[in-house]
């Protein structure tokens, strides 16, 4: 079964930092690109970032360019991303999910195949 599974959430104070892991199961990781999405509450879901098969090339939302670093080992068929300077705007479930490739077409990551679970992100003082 494939299977795509959120770690690393947490709550953490405004300025820090967190580490997020989609580890995959089931599909060989370089088959497909990874985005990361996030839903604040009552808000709609919206693409974060996302790495090419290969990790040659990403893509950010503007909010969280320079802040946040998305990075993958196949050979432990993991994606990461890396949460700097995290804000309280940043609180929201994180969701990492397959894909074709991080094409953006009407603002949004297309050919979406699988999704994690989810994990929470809280920043607040």
């Amino acid at each position: 079964q494939l299977q795509l599974v959120e770690s690393g959430g947490g709550l953490v104070q405004p300025g820090g930092s967190l580490r997020l892991s989609c580890a995959a199961s089931g599909f060989i990781s370089d088959s497909y690109a990874i985005a990361w999405f996030r839903r604040a509450p009552g808000k709609e879901r919206e693409g974060v970032s996302c790495i090419s098969k290969s990790g040659g090339t990403t893509n950010y939302r503007p909010s969280v360019r320079g802040r946040f670093t998305i990075s993958r080992d196949n050979a432990k068929n993991t994606v990461y991303l890396t949460m700097n300077s995290l804000k309280p705007e940043d609180t929201a479930d994180y969701y990492c999910a397959a894909l074709v490739d991080c094409t953006i077409v009407a603002g949004r990551y297309t050919g979406i195949d699988y999704w994690g679970k989810g994990t929470l992100v809280t920043v607040s003082s």
